[in-house]
């Protein structure tokens, strides 16, 4: 008689299985079972002597095999199944002890991934069960390793009655219903259609790939009405800019792009000089603030109208006033940066994968390559500048003083047309306003551009054939512009 054991709770197996081997049962087992039972003394074998055939893709297929499953299901009433096995060269198995991966206990981690959660999902087992479980008239079936001792208690009385071995499949099949329950409930949270896409016409669902809280897909949801796909891309656009600061900071977002960043040493005066950057543009946006949100700073955002507010915490007179609005959305989510995320963007025929442009600016890795040294207050608007200008669309120029963003330019084709638009858009120049570029300057017009609006300070990757242009410009104009050696294109 031959027995297979792959079990992931070992309890009670080693003297379940001493006990099969001293009624003259055979045993076959793989993996972290087989070693154990080795590690024990326990007569095994493994599984290849029955297939012939190694285990492949890390362990996924391993008893997925005929001579696995035809051993299993053979029904022996059957002259043709009993033929087919000989022809084959296939031998009866007669029992099948299969636990399963811990998906439940694996899933119940918040911090779970979806690849961990996959990686748990059993295949070899539950088929095996369902298998030996179909065959119950033949084979027994356990999963509870509660039954072993009353198992071998029936074996050494010759009471494995067919009565006996249909509770055991019975149990089997609840088992194995549970445990794809378990894989449903688990994969429904973490994927939900949505109302509709960027427009009515278009479909829409999001797909968790993590439970990992600093994550916008798995922030708190105080308040407000449920979440759109436009929504979810411009809390996230928010919230990752404002998660890069370390003081109190404020981003306003619209169509993915930032409208109004601002710093401070409260998160009140950071909201107020976001929303002092673009008064207009803010209107119907999203804000993400790095700090808990005060009831100062919640009696300022209840003044305008806004899709989502993002922030770690809000104490609890803010969160009272800002429920007031019933449709606003206001969320609650981790700050803390992750680097080692990925990005994720479908084209047509696949998707592409890159990590996070998680650079910071460094003041010390920075080339002055002027004879104008740029001020304290301009190094400390260039920080500002720099940090947001990676978060706006390519091409992109960002003008900023040491407490915000005064003028925001955006995906344009050319770079002196993403400069006249954040231009355009300033709310003050004067010496302290510095320009940020995402890319370098081919040719010196953005700087000629900047110097005749007032701007003293630039910085840029530079890298370009032509830099010196540029940098001859900014010296005869008495200009100041560093180069960071690296660029922050998004498209």
């Amino acid at each position: 008689m031959k027995a297979l054991l792959s079990v992931s709770d070992k309890s009670g197996l080693d003297t379940f299985a001493s006990d099969l081997v001293k009624n003259g049962y055979e045993l076959y087992s793989t993996g972290g079972t087989l070693k154990f039972l080795e590690d024990k003394n326990i007569p095994v074998k493994s599984v290849f002597e029955l297939t012939q055939f190694e285990e492949i893709m890390d362990g996924r297929v391993k008893t997925l095999h005929p001579s696995v499953h035809g051993g299993i299901l053979a029904d022996r009433s059957k002259h043709a199944h009993l033929g087919d096995l000989k022809r084959n060269g296939i031998e009866l198995i007669d029992m099948v002890v299969v636990n399963l991966y811990p998906f439940e206990e694996t899933v119940k981690d918040p911090n779970v991934t979806i690849e961990e959660a996959i990686e748990n999902i059993d295949i070899g087992g539950p088929t095996m069960l369902r298998a030996a479980a179909k065959n119950y008239k033949h084979v027994i079936a356990v999963v509870d390793p509660n039954d072993y001792k009353g198992l071998i208690s029936r074996i050494e009385t010759n009471d494995v009655t067919e009565d006996y071995r249909k509770e055991l499949m019975i149990k089997v099949f609840s088992h194995t219903n549970n445990y794809d329950q378990a894989i449903v409930n688990f994969f429904s949270q973490n994927e939900k259609t949505l109302r509709y896409g960027e427009n009515p016409q278009q479909t829409a669902k999001y797909v968790k790939t993590s439970n990992e809280k600093n994550t916008i897909l798995n922030a708190k949801i105080l308040n407000g009405k449920e979440l759109s796909y436009n929504n979810l891309r411009d809390a996230d656009s928010a919230y990752l800019l404002a998660r890069k600061f370390t003081k109190p900071a404020a981003v306003a977002v619209k169509h993915m792009n930032p409208c109004g960043v601002g710093v401070g040493e409260t998160i009140h005066e950071a909201y107020m000089n976001a929303y002092e950057a673009d008064t207009q543009s803010i209107f119907g946006g999203i804000v993400a603030l790095n700090k808990e949100v005060d009831l100062e700073t919640a009696q300022e955002l209840s003044k305008i109208f806004l899709e989502v507010i993002i922030a770690p915490k809000y104490t609890a007179a803010a969160l009272e006033l800002l429920q007031e609005k019933k449709n606003l959305r206001v969320l609650e989510v981790d700050f803390t940066e992750n680097f080692n995320d990925d990005e994720i963007v479908s084209v047509s025929g696949g998707y592409l994968v890159q990590s996070r442009d998680a650079e910071h600016l460094n003041l010390d890795d920075i080339k002055v390559v002027t004879k104008v040294q740029p001020t304290d207050e301009q190094l400390t608007a260039m920080t500002l500048a720099w940090e947001v200008v990676k978060h706006v669309k390519s091409n992109a120029i960002v003008l900023a003083n040491d407490k915000q963003t005064v003028g925001i330019g955006a995906g344009q084709m050319n770079r002196v047309g993403a400069l006249k638009i954040a231009i355009e858009r300033a709310v003050e120049m004067g010496d302290n306003v510095v320009m940020a570029s995402d890319g370098f300057f081919p040719m010196p017009d953005s700087v000629e551009t900047a110097d005749k609006a007032g701007i003293k300070a630039i910085i840029q990757p530079g890298g370009s054939k032509r830099d010196q242009e540029s940098i001859d410009y900014c010296d005869a104009h008495g200009m100041a512009m560093v180069f960071t050696g690296k660029r922050h294109f998004k498209h």
